[in-house]
């Protein structure tokens, strides 16, 4: 029996007994439950009920408990989340349960100007549908009420748990017919998401607008018998048809997809702020409004149910300087909304910088400790099934956002909470055992591994900071978009950034000096405002000794900031500059030749405009130089002073090499014609002693995205390799770390891999050695009481570190050198993020054991 299920067989017993009931039944299972979730919603459309048949749904809803058991077993509570058609089901509920229901029968989009099942073959899903079986069943609201309270009941039999169920309202055309939508309220769409074919009535707007304002009808709807008045905003109509429909057919909260809620654009870099040439600043407070005006609306007429959200594809600041998005008015205003999750779309795009910075900006800052991470194992409606296909069965996009948390106010690792599975079936209606059978046991590794402490490097996401700037300093929405922009880029050439803490709960920590948990960490950091409590922690985490790297424009940075970066503001300039890098290495590619730097103002927050104000500073490292004609700026430098107690700044003042070009998403710059400007702020974390460099046949060969998360006093490494050809190599202050069960090979103090497209490994051993090939492997322990042993081979007069997990007694750790007692000193050194154990001078073989 694992430690989690005693976890868990303990809290229930303890339950029973305590009777433990409301806020303190969930802080009490908060406490102890371990890693185990609060939730876990499986989510399904109606395909898999083949047959409108009694026996046969409920034989189906068995089989969807059974299937996904061993995970279920793991959370407090189960859902189901039913995606019965797209929303319209909602609309259009008349308040007769034996009204006929429009449902999601169908493969490809049906509300395009192709009838379902006709048109030339060569249509695409997009531009028409099928039926997804030949004759699907018809359901009416009274069968699919029938359903619900089915999984409710069966549910509760094979778990043992309670069982939610909650509808879905879609903005879009893509999973059911909608005359509501797409003929006779044309008026509420307002999102330019263009998908080829066109709907019935012509091309255009295809996405309902949150915040648009209905034209009279005489229709009779359960929440307007005589029909809908005449300038009705949609949030209250919205409202009011789900008040009526969650109640009737026993739902028990609705989730809000595909952004609906989070603006118009839910996809794209552009929106009603930005049009991809400027910033409409003006447009901002109007459409700020709309959006509050449209969740106050939703709540005044269905004010009890639970909101869950999808969110976009993007960011938190992406989001805000685009289309006006203020996530801090939701999560401070009491709507009872589970915030959005991880973006599913990013990760199958490989651009994981995106999906990682879009989960990070967003739960930075939380309503309360809630939050989501959703998998993408089916999809009921394109004919693709993204862990057999898309994925190709690689856990990328398990391990590397499993990876990720936010640290609370008290300076404490929170993880997600809720985990959903979009879908349990595919867009046949069938639900493969292939795929729980499979992705379970990811799942629960990456439970398992999950962090314990802040990463290498943490996120100080400026979360406040940017909800103030576009209330009172519009002018800086740029800046905003640059953000995360930037970061989004960083990480997809390879910086491991998996640990996110909001400058709010960044400021708390730092006032309560009981807690220090940054002390083994780099923080990164916008520059901050001039005089802002902000600016204060971080000049006291400097002086005190910590490691920080801050970004971006310094143009609204006090003197005494810019003093202790040793910096000053120059003319602002843009376009193409020369790059002078020295004092860290980069990549090694292929042929490659030095290029020049491209900086758009519009996409990088302005110009470059930074310069060393005393270049004969002894303590000031230039990092990288600009130069464009004979003017020159300061793309990054270095300072540390002596009586920082061993404190080190880095600037980096950050272009992003990705600008709108007319797509979806900004377009990087060509590898092969110019730098790209995020990749410096991998280079530049070896300042503080962290080097991770790749070794690519070419430019346009995708770099690795890696994550490092610190757990159970190990390191939990995972990646994903594009391009399985590219050599990485890792060197950090403890030294070279060895991945347990892989071959190393040793070079100047790097440890060099050849890895896979999905990895996932532990690591508890580094080295110092020259040169070498070394093996560390956990092998079995052959002795009572001992929990783990590891042997390393390849050793030539090395340094070994061993981190052991956490509740070792150091009493019982053992080393033995070449099948004997080791001879040589073994020193404990103790940290606020654990311990380690140093030995040196080892040759042969060295295992180790506790």
């Amino acid at each position: 029996m694992t430690r989690l299920s005693k976890y868990l067989i303990t809290i229930h017993t303890l339950l029973l007994l305590l009777h433990v009931r409301g806020v303190g039944q969930q802080d009490f299972v908060q406490k102890y439950r371990g890693k185990s979730f609060n939730n876990i919603t499986l989510e399904t459309s109606l395909k898999p009920f083949k047959k409108n048949d009694k026996k046969y749904i409920q034989a189906v809803a068995k089989e969807m408990f059974t299937q996904w058991h061993s995970l279920l077993r793991h959370a407090d509570t189960v859902s189901v989340m039913l995606w019965t058609g797209d929303g319209s089901e909602i609309l259009d509920y008349r308040g007769k349960m034996d009204q006929v229901l429009e449902w999601a029968r169908y493969m490809g989009n049906p509300n395009t100007q192709h009838e379902v099942g006709a048109g030339p073959k060569e249509l695409s899903l997009h531009e028409r549908a099928y039926l997804y079986i030949d004759e699907p069943p018809t359901f009416t609201y009274s069968d699919l009420q029938y359903i619900i309270q089915t999984l409710k009941r069966v549910g509760k039999e094979a778990t043992g748990k309670v069982i939610r169920v909650g509808a879905t309202f879609d903005p879009g055309p893509e999973f059911a017919k909608s005359d509501f939508k797409y003929k006779r309220h044309r008026e509420i769409l307002g999102g330019n998401l263009h998908l080829s074919g066109g709907l019935t009535t012509g091309k255009g707007n295809y996405f309902v607008s949150c915040y648009s304002v209905l034209n009279g009808d005489t229709v009779s709807y359960a929440g307007y018998p005589k029909g809908i008045p005449d300038g009705t905003p949609f949030g209250t109509f919205f409202g009011r048809q789900s008040q009526h429909f969650l109640t009737d057919l026993d739902y028990d909260y609705i989730w809000f997809s595909n952004g609906f809620g989070f603006g118009t654009e839910t996809w794209s870099s552009t929106g009603a702020i930005f049009n991809g040439k400027a910033f409409n600043t003006a447009k901002l407070p109007d459409v700020k409004e709309k959006i509050n005006r449209f969740w106050k609306l939703f709540r005044n007429e269905c004010p009890g149910f639970r909101i869950e959200t999808r969110g976009t594809n993007l960011s938190a600041g992406a989001d805000l300087a685009r289309d006006g998005v203020d996530l801090r008015n939701l999560y401070t205003s009491n709507l009872n909304i589970l915030p959005p999750p991880n973006s599913p779309w990013a990760a199958m795009d490989g651009d994981f910088g995106l999906e990682l910075v879009g989960y990070m900006s967003r739960i930075s800052s939380l309503p309360d400790d809630r939050f989501l991470f959703r998998f993408y194992t089916h999809d009921p409606w394109w004919v693709n099934s993204p862990w057999l296909d898309r994925y190709g069965r690689e856990p990328h996009d398990i391990y590397l956002p499993m990876s990720v948390s936010r640290l609370t106010a008290g300076g404490t690792v929170n993880l997600p909470t809720h985990l959903n599975f979009l879908t349990i079936d595919n867009s046949y209606g069938d639900m493969p055992k292939q795929v729980p059978d499979e992705v379970i046991p990811h799942i629960l590794k990456a439970r398992y591994d999950s962090p314990t402490a802040p990463g290498p490097l943490v996120w100080i996401y400026p979360f406040e900071t940017y909800h103030n700037w576009a209330e009172k300093y519009p002018e800086r929405l740029q800046q905003i978009y640059f953000g995360d922009w930037f970061i989004r880029q960083a990480i997809n050439e390879g910086l491991p950034l998996n640990t996110v803490v909001s400058d709010n709960n960044f400021i708390k920590i730092q006032k309560n000096k009981q807690t220090k948990p940054f002390s083994e960490s780099v923080l990164i950091s916008i520059v901050p405002d001039a005089n802002s409590d902000l600016e204060q922690q971080l000049i006291d985490f400097i002086e005190q000794g910590g490691n920080l790297v801050v970004y971006g424009p310094a143009d609204h940075a006090s003197n005494r900031f810019l003093n202790i970066l040793n910096l000053r503001n120059m003319q602002s300039l843009e376009g193409e500059f020369d790059v002078t890098y020295s004092g860290f290495q980069s990549d090694s590619i292929l042929n490659y030749k030095k290029l020049p730097l491209r900086h758009n103002q519009l996409s990088s927050g302005g110009g470059l405009s930074t310069a060393t104000k005393n270049t004969q500073d002894l303590y000031t490292r230039e990092l990288l130089k600009l130069k464009q004609a004979s003017i020159l700026r300061i793309g990054a430098l270095s300072r540390s002073l002596p009586q920082w107690k061993g404190g080190k700044v880095v600037y980096l003042r950050g272009t992003n090499s990705s600008n709108h070009t007319g797509g979806r998403l900004l377009t990087p710059d060509n590898p092969e014609k110019f730098s790209i400007g995020p990749a410096y702020l991998r280079y530049i974390c070896q300042e503080f002693g962290f080097y991770y460099l790749i070794e690519k046949g070419a430019a346009s060969i995708k770099s690795p995205v890696l994550t490092i998360a610190r757990s159970n006093n190990g390191f939990q490494f995972s990646g994903y390799v594009p391009n399985t050809t590219v050599k990485q190599k890792f060197k950090m202050l403890q030294g070279a770390p060895l991945f347990n069960g892989l071959h190393a090979e040793l070079d100047s103090g790097f440890a060099a891999y050849h890895l896979p497209t999905s990895w996932h490994k532990e690591c508890r051993i580094f080295v110092e050695q020259r040169k070498g090939t070394v093996l560390a492997k956990e092998i079995f322990t052959g002795q009572k009481d001992l929990k783990k042993k590891i042997t390393v081979s390849g050793l030539k007069n090395a340094t070994v570190k061993v981190y052991a997990d956490a509740d070792t007694d150091p009493a019982t750790v053992q080393f033995f050198n070449n099948g004997k007692k080791n001879k040589q000193p073994v020193v404990l050194r103790n940290s606020s993020q654990g311990s380690y154990y140093v030995v040196e001078n080892i040759s042969g073989d060295l295992t180790i054991a506790w």
